[in-house]
């Protein structure tokens, strides 16, 4: 009998000692339950990212620029500001950077290139940007995405035609690749990745008999691509790319709606199927819109795509390469909670960070954003910066998603663990209900006693210094106000 209780002991000992999420003390039932596991990471960080759009909608560049991001409006001490507010040292500092590929660049397929016409402030921004990034020792992985082809590359002829010309793939991937020729030569830009589309899934944006484009009501640029198109592309772009000393650029396959289109209308699959396309992706790419309902627009954020394309090829990484900043509030966070622990990504790049809404045909559908820029030449750091800024500093790039557990449906802990990096570990505790909540946060893998708070409230805090928290027996107690989302540092 001696012995089988100090076995029971013993086992009991080494299930504590191996299990973080067991609790050795007696439960407190006044707080909620939480835990972060910085030593059990879930796969690396590439980081949080920012996009400057510039020309999405408009059909007569001449007659209507357009300028969607708004830095035309502003002065130079304007904008300086505004690259320092997202850049800087004291800013959001994005490690990811997705860049629109218009249709103004080249009138016919064998006609000269013009790369600096209609991406004049998007270059500026990220050059300013890399400019911030670089002096503190870092760098941006930078994406850039055909936003929509032009009309010599689509069956009907015109801008935002529905259906590719089969006989001009080639044509528009070389449009494609002297665009990145030109960002990484020319402007000296990192970029790594090239992605196909930009929700070019979605063909019940045309008419059924594609005799319009649909542009100028309040659709951006486009191209229906079906999965064998995407995978084609996969298939004969990748050794065009090697051709033109692009070696170090991956092939994305391009970006659906969301996570649930990438793998419900068969985008993965058709990859997963086909050896060659599958050798030759670089990165998984999705839009990860939801708003916590079915519907046409929305779906769930499901892994499912990205776990049968990772049972063929662990190595891949997936982005969400656009979300939406909702009302930009601590339920903005919550999605992106979604996206990282149910779609299981690297790295998460939001819709237009910076927006000028006047300029969207039709009433902008996804207004929030990070700063708001008036026809005045007003602008305003709205309430989505300072959500963003609680994640976006959190989850640096190099570091690792960390395990972690809420037993609060209305609340998401969202962590990262510094994984050899400069950067600590960090966690971000998300309260979405009306009242303030408790929580005792039990922490592993960290030898922090103490960690420094930031936070946001969708009342009134605006990322509010809170000082720095004791660690008493691995466990944060903290009282999270009602709609908040607060940053904790390792110290």
């Amino acid at each position: 009998m001696k012995k089988e209780q100090t076995l029971i002991s013993t086992v009991a000992l080494v299930l504590v000692s191996a299990s973080p999420l067991l609790w050795t003390q007696a439960d407190d039932f006044t707080a909620i339950r939480a835990q972060v596991c910085f030593d059990r990471p879930l796969r690396v960080w590439d980081g949080f990212g920012v996009n400057y759009v510039e020309v999405p909608q408009t059909v007569d560049y001449d007659a209507d620029p357009q300028e969607y991001g708004g830095f035309s409006l502003l002065t130079e001490a304007q904008r300086q500001t505004i690259c320092d507010l997202i850049f800087g040292d004291d800013g959001l500092r994005p490690d990811l950077v997705k860049m629109f590929h218009d249709p103004w660049h080249q009138v016919r397929p064998d006609g000269p290139f013009d790369h600096e016409r209609t991406t004049r402030w998007m270059r500026y921004f990220v050059r300013e940007g890399l400019k911030r990034t670089r002096a503190r020792g870092q760098d941006l992985t930078i994406i850039t995405t055909l936003y929509g082809p032009p009309p010599w590359a689509t069956k009907q002829g015109f801008l935002r035609g529905r259906d590719l010309d089969p006989a001009r793939k080639e044509d528009l991937a070389e449009y494609l690749i002297d665009w990145v020729r030109f960002l990484r030569d020319e402007e000296g830009f990192p970029v790594k990745y090239l992605s196909l589309h930009n929700e070019g899934e979605d063909w019940r944006r045309w008419p059924a008999d594609g005799a319009s484009g649909n542009i100028g009501k309040g659709h951006d640029y486009n191209l229906f691509w079906p999965p064998e198109q995407v995978v084609d592309f996969l298939t004969f772009m990748r050794p065009m790319l090697d051709r033109a000393g692009l070696q170090e650029v991956g092939l994305t396959p391009g970006e659906t709606t969301h996570w649930f289109r990438f793998h419900a209308w068969g985008y993965a699959q058709a990859i997963a199927d086909d050896a060659q396309a599958l050798a030759h992706l670089g990165l998984i790419t999705s839009h990860g819109f939801y708003n916590g309902d079915y519907g046409r627009w929305f779906g769930d954020h499901r892994s499912v795509g990205i776990d049968l394309l990772r049972e063929k090829r662990p190595d891949l990484h997936a982005w969400v390469t656009s979300t939406s900043w909702s009302r930009m509030d601590c339920r903005n966070l919550f999605e992106m909670y979604g996206n990282i622990y149910s779609a299981k990504v690297n790295g998460i790049i939001p819709w237009a960070a910076v927006q000028r809404p006047a300029k969207w045909v039709g009433g902008d559908p996804n207004p929030g954003c990070a700063v708001r820029i008036h026809e005045d030449g007003r602008y305003e750091v709205l309430r989505g910066y300072y959500y963003y800024k609680q994640i976006c500093r959190a989850g640096q790039a190099g570091m690792a998603v960390a395990r972690t557990a809420c037993m609060d449906s209305e609340a998401a802990v969202i962590a990262f663990a510094s994984n050899g990096t400069p950067h600590p570990d960090a966690f971000v505790l998300v309260n979405i209900a009306s009242q303030p909540r408790r929580f005792a946060v039990r922490l592993s893998g960290t030898p922090a006693s103490r960690f420094a708070a930031w936070r946001t409230t969708d009342a009134k805090d605006r990322y509010a210094p809170l000082g720095t928290m004791d660690v008493e027996d691995r466990v944060l107690r903290y009282e999270a106000p009602a709609q908040s989302a607060t940053t904790f540092f390792a110290r």
